[in-house]
C-alpha cells in the first residue's frame, strides 16, 4: 500500500481530459450517420429508420469493462425486441482481433456488431464513429451507449449498465428528452469544473505544494464537484502532515469513514493507509486510532481475504503499539499476496521483517 500515492500521481495525469469540440453532440440533436467499415455480425444497418429506436454502443476488444456490459446489452436486446442494438468497435490498434473476439463471445454478444471506419493511414482515434459520436459528445471512456429515438434524435447518452430505464421510457414514448438534455448540460458543466480542478491538482502535485493542493480540492468540493476517490485520500494525506491541520484531517477522514465510505472496503483501506503511514515521520496517535478502526472494518467487509487490506491493518496495529497483532496480520498479508499480482510481495515481506525485528528489540 505504501506506493499507492506514487502510482496515483500517474493516474491523475491521465484523468485530465481535453473536451474540445466546435459543437458538442448533445441529447436532442440529430444522430450522426452510421459510418462503419463493416458489419461482422447481424443484419447490416445503413441508416436510422423513422419510427424505430436504436441503441448504438461503443466498445473495444481490449476493454475489460466491455466484457461485463456486452452480455447486459444482449439481455436488453432480447427483452426489447422493438429496438435495434448496434455495437461498434472503436479505438482498436488492430481490427483483425474483432471477429475472433465476437466469435469467442458467442451468444453473450447477440446483436448487430460493426467496426469503426478509420481512414487509410490514420490512427484508431481518427475513426468516423469515434470522432463523430464519442469525441463529439465528450465521451472519453468506453463502454458508452447512445439511444436514438424514432425521430432520429439522440435521446440518451451514458454507460450501458445504466441504460435500461431510459430505454424503457424511450420505447414507451414517456421519455422527457428536454429534461434529459438539461441534465446532460449540468453534468457537462460539472465535468468542466472537475477538469479545471484536476489540472490545478496536477500542477500542485508536480510542485509538491500541499497548500495549493488543498485549496484546489476544497474549491472543487465547495463547487459541488465529485472528485476521484483517491484525490480525497490525498487531501487526508496533506492534512495529516501538520499538527496545525491534524484536527481537520481527523474530522474529514471520520466523515468519510462513517459516511460515504462506510461500506466501501477499498476506500476505507486507502483512507486508513493515509492515516497510519505518513510520507515522513511517525503518525499521530489519534490518526492511527481512526485508521485502525477503518482498516479493521475493511478487513471484516472482505472476510479477511484481501492482502492489501491485511497489509494496511498490520501497519495500523504496528503504529498503535500492538506488534504481536501486526506480525500476525502481516503474515496473513504475505500468505495472501499471490492472489493480487499488482501487490509488491517483497515489500510486504520487508514490512513483516521490520515488525519481527521490532518485536525482538522490545
Amino acid at each position: 500500500m505504501s506506493t499507492y500515492l506514487g502510482r496515483f500521481a500517474a493516474v491523475v495525469l491521465a484523468i485530465v481530459a481535453t473536451r474540445a469540440s466546435a459543437k458538442e453532440l448533445m441529447i436532442g440533436d440529430s444522430a450522426p450517420k452510421l459510418e462503419v467499415k463493416e458489419f461482422v455480425k447481424g443484419e447490416p444497418v445503413k441508416e436510422f429508420a423513422k419510427g424505430k429506436t436504436y441503441v448504438v454502443e461503443f466498445w473495444a476488444t481490449w476493454c475489460g469493462p466491455c466484457r461485463t456490459s456486452i452480455p447486459h446489452l444482449t439481455e436488453l436486446a432480447k427483452k426489447h425486441k422493438d429496438a435495434t442494438f448496434i455495437g461498434v468497435s472503436v479505438f482498436e490498434q488492430d481490427n483483425s482481433g474483432v471477429k475472433p473476439f465476437v466469435k469467442e463471445m458467442g451468444d453473450k454478444m447477440d446483436y448487430v456488431v460493426a467496426t469503426d471506419l478509420v481512414p487509410e493511414g490514420k490512427g484508431p482515434q481518427e475513426g468516423a464513429m469515434g470522432k463523430n459520436w464519442m469525441e463529439a459528445a465528450g465521451e472519453d471512456g468506453i463502454p458508452a451507449a447512445f439511444i436514438v429515438n424514432g425521430e432520429g434524435k439522440i435521446a440518451w447518452i451514458g454507460h450501458p449498465m445504466s441504460m435500461e430505464k431510459p430505454l424503457e421510457k424511450v420505447l414507451a414514448g414517456s421519455w422527457d428528452i428536454k429534461a434529459a438534455r438539461e441534465e446532460r448540460v449540468k453534468e457537462k458543466e460539472l465535468a468542466q469544473k472537475r477538469d479545471k480542478a484536476m489540472q490545478a491538482i496536477q500542477v500542485a502535485m508536480k510542485k509538491q505544494d500541499d497548500e495549493a493542493l488543498l485549496k484546489a480540492i476544497d474549491e472543487a468540493e465547495a463547487d459541488g464537484v465529485t472528485l476521484p476517490p483517491m484525490v480525497v485520500v490525498m487531501k487526508i494525506t496533506a492534512l495529516s502532515k501538520s499538527k496545525e491541520t491534524k484536527d481537520k484531517a481527523l474530522k474529514y477522514a471520520k466523515g468519510l469513514i462513517e459516511g460515504p465510505y462506510k461500506d466501501e472496503a477499498m476506500m476505507l483501506n486507502n483512507v486508513a493507509w493515509a492515516l497510519v503511514a505518513p510520507e515522513k515521520g511517525k503518525p499521530d496517535a489519534d490518526l492511527v486510532k481512526l485508521g485502525l478502526g477503518a482498516a479493521q472494518r475493511a478487513d471484516t467487509l472482505l472476510d479477511r481475504k484481501d492482502p492489501a487490506v491485511a497489509d494496511t491493518l498490520a501497519k495500523a496495529y504496528f503504529e498503535s503499539g500492538d506488534i504481536a497483532k501486526a506480525i500476525e496480520t502481516q503474515e496473513r498479508a504475505v500468505k495472501l499476496a499471490p492472489s493480487n499480482p499488482q501487490l509488491d510481495a517483497d515489500e510486504l515481506k520487508q514490512r513483516l521483517e521490520e515488525y519481527r525485528k521490532a518485536e525482538k528489540s522490545k
